[in-house]
């Protein structure tokens, strides 16, 4: 255990317990009890180092958490699952320590990204390639812009058509498709996966960005007519040159996987897994990853239909049948009895949440290794000014699944670096700025 780890015990503990690594983990939820009372917030700290700054990702916490769980609930050679992988930043930090990392999500990009976290090239080759495409597609823009503007009316569908024409200028589109063709030429997978996040991210931007819409990394867009938006080609390679840079060094010997499944359904084996670090989104969508993921997806082959498709299956989303068969605790119900007086429709969502994070959490015991952990990273919600305090309601549906509880950490939010649509100091902030605040780390081991 590492000076960070050990700091979360008091002195007594230490020594009542021999001081002794092996002890230690013999004791999980004991342990466990124990991290939860160090310090979750890591203010300070640097969270972009390796391949954690390579695209923007709304809510991502910062990498010092995971691998501070990982590190003292794990060994060398486990295996660590996020069954949210969300940007990836679990299984990085992971795979950076020596654990297998497997995760799981159903966002295309999402596992774009991760994948190519995962997988990072040598920064000279990726420079070398990442300007051969640049230099190819300004080639092809200047000369070969009737066949480019061809391809652009022939490419998309219709209504993907419609998108790109009301949020891109005509010119962005050209200088985008002209580095798209080229990126795509790219044989080895890993650099064709490193160059398609670079890509994203000239237009998933936490400011400024390709296209005429504004908050777009915080998946809040809106047009804006008179933006001054850069050349693709400048933002590609000012991108590149960011992202081209050392990043992990994985061992041959570590294995990673990046499953298109949906949490509640990983189809990993009985047991499989030794520790389970992850973070749902909030309840009732308040953070809608597709709004934003789409600008970029619909480059990449996906058409509109088919995203609105995939948003649908989101966890949370109200387009989803309620699952009326699974039985909640009494505390979700009496939440959701209280919420129900002051919104019906709000109630109905709130339980669809509950009980597909039911799902999650029985699939997470499922894989989970008797005497594994479980560490849940989550936001509560204000709806209709109530707080119907997410992080409790999880813990009880956990316990009621066979999970013992270590109790919950609080951890503050760093505002300056977590990007989150909200505001500090402003006597105006919407219900989504309430719950924005701080988060919970529920502890969970499967006896």
């Amino acid at each position: 255990m590492d000076d960070v780890g050990i700091e979360a015990l008091g002195e007594g503990e230490r020594r009542a317990r021999g001081g002794d690594e092996a002890t230690l983990k013999e004791q999980p939820l004991s342990l466990l009890s124990d991290l939860l009372r160090a310090d979750l917030g890591f203010h300070g700290t640097n969270g972009k180092f390796a391949t954690h700054g390579w695209h923007p990702f709304p809510a991502k916490f910062p990498p010092q958490l995971p691998q501070f769980f990982i590190e003292q609930l794990s060994e060398p050679g486990q295996t660590v699952l996020d069954p949210m992988l969300g940007s990836g930043t679990t299984l990085v930090e992971a795979q950076r320590v020596g654990r297998h990392a497997i995760g799981c999500d159903i966002d295309p990009l999402a596992r774009l990204i991760a994948a190519a976290k995962l997988a990072p090239v040598p920064p000279i080759d990726a420079l070398q390639s990442g300007r051969a495409a640049l230099e190819s597609a300004q080639r092809d823009y200047w000369t070969r812009r009737k066949d480019l503007e061809g391809e652009l009316r022939s490419r998309f569908d219709g209504k993907t058509r419609d998108f790109l024409d009301y949020w891109f200028l005509p010119d962005r589109q050209l200088e985008l498709l002209a580095l798209l063709r080229h990126i795509e030429g790219v044989e080895n997978q890993p650099m064709r996966q490193f160059l398609q996040v670079v890509f994203s991210s000239t237009i998933i931007a936490k400011s400024g960005g390709v296209s005429l819409a504004r908050d777009l990394a915080h998946t809040r867009p809106h047009r804006v007519l008179d933006k001054a938006t850069p050349s693709a080609f400048a933002a590609f390679e000012k991108r590149l040159k960011a992202n081209a840079v050392p990043g992990c060094a994985p061992s041959s010997a570590v294995k990673t996987e990046v499953r298109a499944a949906s949490a509640s359904d990983t189809g990993l084996s009985t047991g499989s897994v030794d520790l389970i670090v992850t973070s749902p989104p909030y309840a009732n969508n308040a953070i809608d990853y597709m709004r934003a993921h789409k600008f970029s997806l619909v480059w990449l082959g996906w058409t509109l239909d088919a995203l609105t498709d995939i948003r649908k299956t989101y966890l949370g989303h109200d387009a989803l049948a309620l699952e009326s068969s699974i039985s909640l605790p009494g505390r979700c119900e009496t939440t959701l009895a209280r919420l129900a007086e002051l919104d019906g429709r709000k109630a109905q969502v709130l339980r669809r949440y509950f009980c597909e994070m039911s799902g999650v959490l029985a699939e997470m015991h499922r894989v989970l290794r008797s005497g594994g952990s479980a560490v849940v990273v989550v936001g509560t919600s204000t709806l209709r000014g109530m707080d119907v305090e997410t992080h409790k309601a999880l813990e009880a549906i956990a316990e009621g699944l066979g999970f013992a509880s270590a109790g919950i950490g609080v951890r503050r939010l760093d505002r300056d670096k977590r990007m989150m649509p909200a505001r500090w100091g402003d006597s105006r902030q919407s219900q989504i700025e309430h719950r924005m605040h701080e988060e919970y780390a529920i502890g969970l081991v499967k006896p």
